[in-house]
């Protein structure tokens, strides 16, 4: 018989439940993103067309792709889907803000903006795999 004692290697940290492992700067940086893409929705309708629609369209373009994001997206979504339907969606609310910031004559700034919302999309998804 040997002398060492029998020892399993221990199970990961998890959170208690009820709770949630502490927020990072990807996490942060993923709601900065997906507010922003928000208020650019909202300003494009807002700015981008004629009196009675601006107001129907301000209103209702940031809230559908709120809407979309809190039944598919968010870390409490109402739909338990697969990963690949939640970053389809993700990328769809960050394209209809490129396309917006375009639409509106700032190409460089959509560029900007899909270019940092999808790279921090891609490291909070693959930070959600592992």
């Amino acid at each position: 018989m040997s002398d060492t004692p029998n020892v399993t290697p221990a199970t990961p940290a998890e959170p208690a439940p009820g709770t949630r492992a502490p927020l990072s700067a990807i996490d942060i940086l993923a709601f900065l993103c997906e507010i922003i893409a928000f208020a650019t929705l909202a300003l494009w309708g807002f700015t981008m067309w004629p009196f009675p629609w601006n107001i129907v369209v301000g209103i209702a373009a940031p809230l559908a792709a709120i809407l979309a994001w809190a039944l598919f997206v968010s870390p409490r979504a109402v739909f338990a889907v697969h990963p690949f339907v939640r970053a389809v969606v993700e990328l769809l609310v960050y394209a209809s803000a490129t396309a917006a910031w375009w639409t509106m004559g700032n190409a460089w700034i959509g560029l900007g903006f899909g270019l940092v919302a999808v790279t921090v999309g891609v490291i909070a998804g693959r930070r959600r795999l592992a």
